[in-house]
């Protein structure tokens, strides 16, 4: 596949979490969260980005939507802050979203003004929970596009609603004929009287996709988006990092590859160190320490004296498992 984009730290930290989960949980959608991981799934799904390189679609996520810690010299954290994922008012049921985001809308912007797509990202497990997931999409998109007046002018400025599109992703429970499709959904025009023509930008708001999985064994081509997303809801079988390594390019930055070398546990590491499971538990507290003060990566390693790979990896475990204590996070590292 010619389209790669190049990975960061974050990323392959997560895919290495990942990649020893038998099951696709929270950290799977924190793997969700990474603009890599997103730019390649945007690609085959929103008709703005289909003209545009993985690479390009990362810069169109907004920079005010992405984490700004630097996390070594001339590489930035690619993991995505999202907007606020709770919506409620009074009298209507509370609206929680797993990964939300504004990304540049390129068919619409200009030097003078940027015009974003508010995207919405749904992991779900069951393709038939006991309602139909089109209805609950159509309700998030909804939800998202009538919480704009309050966040994003301030008032009732109809004029500044953005499109908003809403990605869901099922991986069981999913009817033999209808594994591996892709249904889209989008608000359209289909009849005029007289010589009226609207402008699509006006009405062309909500947009819907819904991606069926049904199975770790698809026998499709070898680069196309159910490869990538079945070795991403599917990590313990399939081997996450190989299948995703043939989109996101984790060798060529020469430092990253060095770290990469190193990142095969907190046990080997600390082997390599001499220190015991005493000083390696003391480790991870001081880390954990220095990551809910929101102190970036290569600065926590320095000021630990630590493999930036190292401290990147218990950084992304934290961010997964908050419930976790430091002994558990040591035996999930020495397993």
């Amino acid at each position: 596949m010619s389209d790669i984009v190049k990975g960061s730290m974050e990323t392959l930290s997560a895919l290495q979490i990942t990649e020893a989960m038998e099951h696709f949980d929270r950290a799977g959608k924190e793997l969700l969260r990474h603009k890599e991981i997103l730019a390649v799934i945007l690609k085959d799904t929103v008709e703005e980005y289909k003209n545009y390189t993985a690479g390009e679609i990362m810069d169109f996520i907004e920079a005010d939507s992405v984490k700004g810690a630097e996390v070594s010299r001339g590489r930035t954290n690619t993991v995505i802050r999202g907007e606020p994922t709770e919506f409620g008012d009074v009298n209507e049921r509370t609206a929680l979203f797993d990964i939300l985001f504004r990304a540049k809308n390129p068919e619409l912007s200009d030097e003078r003004m940027t015009v974003n797509l508010h995207v919405d990202v749904e992991p779900q497990k069951n393709y038939r929970p006991g309602y139909p997931i089109e209805k609950r999409g159509i309700y998030y998109l909804a939800r998202s596009l009538s919480v704009q007046l309050g966040l994003v002018t301030g008032e009732s400025d109809y004029n500044a609603l953005e499109t908003c599109c809403s990605i869901w992703i099922c991986r069981d429970n999913i009817p033999e004929k209808e594994r591996f499709t892709i249904s889209y959904y989008k608000m359209m025009n289909y009849q005029n009287t007289g010589g009226v023509k609207p402008k699509r930008a006006d009405y062309d708001l909500l947009r819907l996709v819904i991606i069926r999985l049904g199975s770790d064994q698809y026998s499709g081509p070898e680069d196309d988006l159910f490869r990538f997303l079945t070795a991403l809801f599917y990590p313990h079988r399939h081997g996450v990092r190989e299948t995703i390594e043939r989109y996101i390019d984790f060798t060529q930055n020469e430092e990253l590859k060095k770290e990469v070398d190193h990142m095969s546990g907190l046990g080997q590491s600390i082997y390599e160190e001499g220190i015991g499971k005493g000083t390696e538990i003391h480790l991870i507290h001081l880390t954990r320490k220095k990551a809910e003060k929101r102190i970036p990566v290569e600065q926590c390693a320095e000021m630990l004296e630590s493999n930036p790979a190292l401290i990147a990896r218990l950084y992304e475990i934290f961010r997964c498992h908050p419930e976790w204590d430091d002994a558990a996070v040591y035996e999930a590292m020495t397993e």
